[in-house]
């Protein structure tokens, strides 16, 4: 009987599923803004907290590697990329066109359960920016919760991978910023152009969904350059 071949056949699956598990849960790291460019992941640290072994982790890091998020020293340490300022003005010009789309889509072809996860997720931002001191981290991570409930509503897996690919980059930049100036979240205006982007997608405003959701975005990335804590 071919009961061994079988056996062999499953075995690589799993290998598969445990990569794109470790895979997912580094990304989520960067996505959500917990790492800052600069910041050093210890492959071996990384393999104890999620109680896999070496492979699985190197393999996840290849990939982020190869997706432009991770990087490796001339040392051989792996690291989030210091962006230049060029690199990071390129990319907020890709996301104000592609986050803007998805923001008019979902705006067109939201229904009530994304309505109301959108409304959560919009009034949790809010209420951190106006506690007394507010979690930056834990910001950072609402206003991703927030951005990506929009873009899910758009109806496109495939989109909302593409933007997923970019936050990428873009999320450890915003954590840089928020650590330097927590301030940003009480005079920044993004709970203002949050609010704006869902009263839009409450009135079914595509195009006005997609100018909040353009500007916040836009006067971010104005904001950090502005403070020069990007690579020349």
């Amino acid at each position: 009987m071919p009961l061994a071949p079988a056996l062999n056949e499953i075995a690589p699956l799993a290998r598969q599923t445990l990569g794109d598990r470790t895979y997912a849960q580094l990304s989520e790291l960067l996505v959500s803004g917990r790492l800052a460019p600069g910041d050093k992941l210890s492959l071996r640290g990384a393999a104890e907290a999620l109680g896999v072994s070496m492979m699985p982790v190197r393999e996840a890091v290849s990939r982020l590697v190869a997706d432009g998020a991770l990087e490796v020293a001339p040392n051989r340490a792996v690291r989030v990329p210091i962006m230049t300022t060029e690199q990071f003005r390129d990319l907020a010009r890709v996301r104000i066109e592609i986050e803007g789309y998805a923001t008019e889509q979902a705006a067109l072809l939201r229904d009530a359960d994304d309505l109301a996860a959108i409304a959560r997720c919009e009034e949790a931002f809010r209420l951190e920016s106006h506690a007394e001191k507010p979690d930056a981290p834990l910001s950072v991570e609402l206003n991703k919760n927030l951005h990506f409930a929009i873009y899910s509503a758009a109806r496109s897996p495939i989109l909302v991978e593409i933007i997923r690919g970019l936050w990428l980059k873009v999320g450890p930049i915003l954590n840089l910023d928020l650590r330097a100036n927590p301030d940003r979240l009480t005079s920044g205006g993004a709970r203002e152009r949050h609010a704006a982007a869902l009263a839009a997608i409450i009135a079914k405003d595509g195009a006005a969904a997609r100018a909040a959701i353009a500007e916040d975005i836009r006067n971010a990335a104005d904001f950090i350059i502005s403070r020069g804590q990007l690579a020349d």
